[in-house]
């Protein structure tokens, strides 16, 4: 895939674009973002990463439009199981609701640029060098095989060598001072909990980077798209946080979802390194097209059966509940 400069940087200017909507529409008076409000940002996020995918399809052909698809899709996936931390962190910063979509919005931009160099070293690697290719597959097989053992999520947020390197050079003051992310006290420069939640959701999606950048280079290896897919998924994640709240407590069997993903991809990039060293026959080359169909209907899955679920366990804590009142009166 030829992608000119002039397109990488209209690419890159129409993201600032969108952003800067976001920052003077949603975050230009601090409030706390409503279910409602969230849902329509939500869509239109969506339909931008749509479109694009369109454009990729109708203009570099449809091999091209199904991996970014399937990118988006898995990346997307692999950030709602991420809400989760994103909720512990805020909570253990006491973050004030209307602070919260800024922190998300400048927390995810920095993780962004950072991601962004992971991706440029990947595809310098896979460029070169094809046992890239078993190395992405065994720490995505790793990854899965670890969230099958340890599904729970830890409800307590422990800082990260980033977040404890910040509090030892700079002293960080106790409350928030509106969105500030330092003041000047005494003469001498305070941070902000504003600036040190910022760091830990930044860092923290950083960790999440090392299974989720392995897993999109299993379904492309154009660094185009890796960039975009891994762009509109990060940037319609913030208004996901505030639509789905506590439903994503409700997703139980989602980390067993991503697992199998995480697994089926990196078997496929394995199979995919051996097929390039002609140890395997064509036909365990995996498509894109197989690819999308297997992340789409695992999500599909996983999902409507944490719902139903979820549904059960309410039903079933309702008739406990009135068991006993009975039992009490």
């Amino acid at each position: 895939m030829n992608v000119p400069v002039w397109l990488w940087i209209a690419t890159v200017a129409g993201l600032l674009v969108l952003i800067a909507i976001d920052l003077v529409i949603v975050d230009r008076k601090p409030h706390e973002v409503t279910t409602k409000e969230a849902a329509k940002w939500v869509v239109f996020y969506v339909s931008c990463a749509v479109l694009f995918g369109i454009g990729v399809w109708v203009l570099a052909g449809h091999d091209y439009g199904v991996e970014f698809f399937t990118g988006y899709i898995t990346e997307y996936s692999l950030s709602v199981d991420n809400l989760f931390i994103f909720m512990v962190i805020m909570a253990s910063f006491k973050v004030p609701a209307i602070h919260q979509h800024r922190v998300l919005l400048i927390g995810i931009l920095l993780a962004l640029a950072m991601r962004s160099v992971f991706i440029a070293v990947g595809a310098a690697l896979i460029a070169q060098f094809v046992w890239v290719f078993f190395l992405f597959g065994a720490v995505l097989v790793w990854t899965a095989i670890s969230m099958v053992r340890g599904n729970d999520h830890d409800e307590e947020y422990h800082e990260n060598a980033v977040v404890r390197w910040v509090r030892k050079v700079y002293p960080v003051t106790e409350d928030f001072h509106g969105h500030k992310m330092s003041i000047k006290r005494d003469g001498k420069r305070w941070l902000t909990p504003m600036f040190v939640v910022i760091v830990a959701i930044g860092s923290a999606d950083l960790l999440f980077a090392v299974d989720s950048i392995p897993a999109i280079f299993g379904i492309t290896q154009e660094a185009f798209l890796v960039f975009t897919a891994n762009a509109f998924a990060l940037m319609g994640l913030r208004q996901l946080y505030f639509l789905l709240g506590g439903l994503v407590n409700k997703l139980v069997y989602l980390s067993y979802g991503l697992a199998v993903i995480l697994g089926f991809i990196g078997a496929k990039l394995i199979l995919h390194a051996l097929h390039e060293y002609h140890a395997v026959p064509d036909w365990l080359d995996i498509n894109n097209w197989v690819s999308l169909g297997v992340i789409v209907a695992v999500l599909t899955v996983t999902t409507l059966l944490s719902l139903a679920k979820a549904k059960k366990d309410e039903k079933k804590s309702a008739s406990q509940a009135l068991s006993e009142a009975n039992e009490i009166r």
